[in-house]
This record gives structure tokens, sequence and C-alpha cells, in this order.
């Protein structure tokens, strides 16, 4: 098994959030083609969670998309309660996807090199 390397999300990917009530909706999109293989395989259901650990309240779930070479995100429980009801600084989601361009993910160093990822020194 190949050494490490990190990939930054926001280096590899373009990202979209909205709402509805109290769930954020992420929708994750590869810069290129060839990267959809990476946030398939790195960008799971579980790594999201635990990237809002402590920022949303309910369940993660992912949906693949990948004739548009996407993922989708629901998080429930991230807005609390949504619009009105929210004291939360960013009752809308709006903030969710920028938030998820900030995960960096480790990734086998022959598959960065493989897919061309660009890595990420901190």
């Amino acid at each position: 098994m190949s050494a490490s390397v990190k990939v930054r999300l926001l280096d590899v990917a373009h990202a979209r959030s909205g709402d509805k009530g109290d769930t954020a909706n992420v929708g994750i999109i590869a810069l290129e083609s060839r990267w959809y293989e990476f946030l398939a395989r790195h960008v799971t259901r579980d790594a999201v969670a635990a990237h809002f650990r402590g920022v949303i309240t309910g369940d993660v779930v992912r949906f693949e998309l990948p004739n548009l070479t996407a993922l989708n995100f629901l998080l429930h429980g991230a807005l609390g309660g949504g619009g009105t009801l929210s004291l939360k600084t960013d009752a809308q989601g709006k903030v969710y996807s920028t938030a998820l361009l900030r995960m960096v993910v480790d990734v086998p160093a022959d598959e960065a090199a493989r897919l061309g990822l660009p890595t990420w020194t901190g």
C-alpha cells in the first residue's frame, strides 16, 4: 500500500447548497470528470457526517449522480428548525457547500497520481 497524500475538496470540486425545512441540501460536482471516481470513493456518507459532527443533529443521506459527475447530500437536522424558526447564523443552508469544500481527504498517493489530483500540504 502506498503512502497517503491530502486532497482538499476545494481543489477538485464545485458545490452548491440550499434548504428545505430543517434539511440542508449540498451538491458537490467534480471540476474534471476524471475526479468523480475520487469523490465517489472518498466523500462518503460517513465522512460527511464526521465532517459536520456537532453542527447537524440528524442523519446524512448520499445520492450518486455519475452522469453529472456529482454527489448530493441531505444533511438532516442542519438548520435549527429552518427559516424563521432557527437561531443559527445560516438558517437557509447556504454556507454548507463552502464548509464541505473545506474537507480534506487522505488518499493513497498512487491513486492521486493516477487521477492527477492536486495534493495539499496544509
